[in-house]
């Protein structure tokens, strides 16, 4: 596992209280590690994922999708498309669990950072 991604998450959430921030600098993070090429969270709101923040270049082909789960509920989804090692996006998921959740409940409208 690429340590990089995960000390620059820690970094912004032991500097920032935001989660619009921490979540806009998780994604970029993780398309740091030379083996992704995009990176976006997905917030989980009345059953359907709605993309919030993004960076990179797509490639749905190669798309590996991991839950955000917060207290035992599913708030969202990470998505890393690219050669994208599980174990990190897991650990990713976890970190930002409760910023995802901060930012969920987007009341309908279309995440605007």
């Amino acid at each position: 596992m690429n340590a990089g991604p995960i000390e620059a998450i820690e970094r912004l959430l032991a500097a920032s209280e935001d989660a619009d921030d921490v979540l806009r600098g998780a994604v970029a993070a993780l398309v740091t590690d030379s083996e992704i090429v995009w990176a976006g969270i997905g917030f989980l709101e009345d059953g359907t994922l709605t993309l919030g923040p993004t960076t990179g270049d797509p490639d749905e082909t190669r798309r590996t999708r991991v839950l955000i789960e917060f207290q035992g509920s599913t708030v969202g989804e990470l998505w890393a498309d690219g050669n994208s090692d599980r174990a990190l996006l897991e650990r990713v998921a976890s970190l930002i669990a409760p910023q995802v959740l901060i930012g969920w409940d987007t009341g309908g409208e279309a995440w605007d950072p």
